[in-house]
């Protein structure tokens, strides 16, 4: 069984929209209709999103699946990687919101207030994030 069929097969309102590609009503609550998508790589990995937010580990932990089973056993030496496995939109809002981060702390310093020790340590992660997204972005 093929790991596109194992999650199909554990999941309602499931409905074929393209080539390897499906909507399913998540799981983890009562979706009227489906708000899920699957999409099915060449080399047989599942890509999957929640379009209510829900995170994959846990619509996996509700079907009594891990991460995985959205691998097939053995991939494929070389596979083509995916040109573009994320929307700019949403990288780009998770930009943003570093940003805000960024923005807040220093408005803070510079009204002259200390940051307490989470808030430093927020504001490091927000400029490690920041770093990786310009990384993967290849500046």
């Amino acid at each position: 069984m093929t790991p596109a069929e194992k999650f199909l097969s554990r999941v309602e309102g499931v409905r074929q929209t393209g080539p390897g590609r499906w909507v399913f009503k998540v799981p983890t609550r009562e979706d009227s209709r489906p708000s899920g998508s699957l999409r099915e790589l060449d080399d047989g990995r599942l890509l999957i999103h929640d379009f209510g937010g829900e995170s994959v580990v846990n619509i996996l932990a509700e079907i009594g699946l891990e991460l995985t089973d959205l691998y097939p056993e053995k991939l494929v030496d070389h596979a083509k990687g995916e040109r573009r496995p994320f929307l700019a939109t949403d990288a780009l809002r998770c930009v943003a919101f570093e940003a805000l981060v960024v923005a807040a702390a220093a408005a803070s310093m510079a009204a002259g207030q200390r940051l307490s020790s989470a808030d430093r340590k927020r504001l490091m992660l927000a400029a490690e994030r920041l770093n990786a997204a310009s990384t993967r972005a290849g500046l």
